[in-house]
């Protein structure tokens, strides 16, 4: 009955948050108490592909003025979808040479949470095509790669500088009118 591990890959969203266990891992009995910890490999890798996210968002907008629509990350790999109907023939690379010589400036990442009213006061501070913010949020947790990008975010960024290593992207594609999907894949840095 004791000593049972089980992995938690995932979680979903119902009634309540149920954890999804790694499959074929033992399940300790019901109502049993239990402890839990953190993956570290999976959490920096989590870390480093949401601070390399939030560069490639940045670099995005600035260049080509295009907000997000949408994205998805797992460790060392994700998407993201842009509003952006014109691709120069070079965008792919371009892209990825303005992220990763983003990321070796090192910029200092400041973290603060800030009543909702003072965090929707900084200056362009939702870079995404809609408010994804829950009208109701009280606080917001405001992350800012200093120069590089600043919004709001719930999801793990790396501090106190961007080890984000390298930014490939590794494939474009159309998702339909004026809407690109890049893929990235983090890499250690040369």
């Amino acid at each position: 009955m004791g000593n049972v591990r089980t992995r938690i890959v995932g979680t979903r969203k119902g009634d309540d948050l149920y954890l999804l266990p790694a499959e074929g891992d033992p399940l300790p009995p019901a109502v049993t108490s239990v402890r839990g910890g953190l993956d570290d490999e999976r959490r920096t890798s989590l870390m480093r592909t949401h601070s390399g996210l939030h560069v490639l968002s940045a670099i995005v907008l600035r260049d080509f003025g295009a907000p997000v629509t949408g994205g998805n990350m797992e460790p060392l790999i994700a998407r993201m979808d842009f509003d952006l109907s014109d691709v120069p023939a070079d965008f792919k690379q371009r892209v990825e040479d303005a992220c990763n010589a983003a990321v070796r400036l090192n910029r200092q990442i400041e973290v603060q949470v800030l009543p909702r009213e003072q965090a929707m006061a900084i200056p362009n501070i939702i870079r995404t095509a809609s408010d994804l913010l829950p009208p109701d949020l009280e606080m917001v947790r405001i992350v800012d790669i200093n120069g590089i990008d600043i919004r709001p975010t719930a999801a793990p960024t790396w501090p106190p500088r961007p080890m984000i290593g390298r930014i490939a992207v590794t494939k474009m594609e159309s998702k339909g009118r004026g809407f690109r999907r890049l893929r990235i894949r983090i890499e250690d840095a040369e």
